[in-house]
């Protein structure tokens, strides 16, 4: 999630009768698909434009752990499986009026880390953009020195969360209490490091058009929706509030990401097993769409989305190719 953003008139989109038409294709050729409870999300893949200034960031300011690096490239998490894979791209351009990231949500798994989190940000002197109270979840919000949007998370008990139907947030979140936070860390020490449980929550996306969008996140790879904003929607598995976000708050019909900019280059999904993963390559073949192989994971498939935002689909043994101390990488550049 994130604090609704105006809307900004766009030049018209052009409607892609085949993407529109394959996703028709996929709905009527199988039942509606439903991606596994026990998903989770593996590497968020971003592009920089300085590896070691990035890398400063996410360690000292974010609090993640450098967990090897390679050539141009670099992977960071809590300790175990990858969270972060930076690629190193030193001429790529600002984000613009386009297709893109809003934000990766990093998820600290209690209210207490998110306070620590608080006071890491507090204590390297980091700048944020935001704060806010969802009701499901209390977050924070910067941006990475090439403005990669960073979402710090922590979410409230399920059994305390509004109707996800209609959780309220078309009036815009309120305010985070950051005193009631910080309080509850009060008098400790700052660790240097997000706790080991921290996870990849969920990918906000700018889009062209969110029912574009549906047809290709929900009806084929088989997310299900959760929230439905008009201007941007919610999905998830398992019954959970979001795994992806997708808005078209850069504006109505924006182009797809064009290369060379700093951003997004791939992000993951994690299934339980390969059978999980082949029944979303049948779903792509299906609905006309190209599945890519994955580097670091044989077993994986990847696609793109009509904005040309490539999700991987990999299956759980191979949800974290780490890389390496020495130059050795297990994740291949995009």
């Amino acid at each position: 999630m994130h604090p609704p953003a105006p809307s900004i008139a766009a030049r018209p989109g052009v409607r892609d009768t085949r993407v529109m038409d394959s996703a028709t294709a996929a709905r009527a050729s199988l039942a509606p698909p439903v991606l596994p409870d026990a998903l989770r999300l593996g590497a968020v893949h971003l592009a920089v434009t300085d590896l070691d200034r990035a890398i400063a960031f996410y360690v000292r300011s974010i609090g993640l752990r450098l967990h090897g690096r390679g050539d141009a490239m670099a992977a960071l998490g809590a300790g175990a499986d990858d969270l972060l894979v930076l690629h190193e791209e030193p001429g790529a351009r600002p984000p613009g009026r386009h297709a893109g990231l809003y934000h990766v949500a990093i998820l600290h798994p209690s209210r207490r880390a998110l306070a620590h989190a608080a006071m890491r940000l507090a204590a390297t002197a980091t700048p944020i953009g935001g704060a806010s109270d969802h009701g499901i979840s209390e977050a924070i919000y910067l941006d990475d020195p090439d403005g990669n949007g960073v979402e710090l998370a922590a979410d409230r008990p399920r059994d305390a969360w509004p109707d996800l139907a209609d959780p309220g947030w078309a009036a815009g979140p309120r305010p985070l209490d950051l005193h009631g936070l910080l309080r509850l860390a009060a008098g400790e020490e700052t660790p240097a490091h997000v706790d080991p449980a921290t996870t990849i929550g969920h990918v906000h996306l700018h889009v062209g058009d969110v029912e574009r969008a549906l047809a290709h996140y929900r009806d084929v790879i088989g997310f299900t929706p959760m929230t439905h904003l008009g201007s941007a929607a919610f999905v998830a598995a398992g019954g959970y509030h979001h795994h992806l976000g997708l808005n078209v708050w850069r504006g109505h019909g924006v182009p797809p990401v064009p290369s060379g900019v700093v951003g997004l280059r791939r992000w993951t999904v994690v299934l339980p097993t390969a059978a999980d993963v082949a029944a979303v390559r049948a779903r792509l073949t299906v609905a006309g769409l190209s599945a890519h192989d994955v580097p670091g994971a044989p077993g994986g498939v990847g696609v793109d989305d009509p904005w040309g935002m490539r999700l991987a689909v990999v299956p759980a043994t191979e949800g974290a190719a780490p890389v390496r101390e020495g130059g050795d990488s297990g994740p291949a550049a995009v």
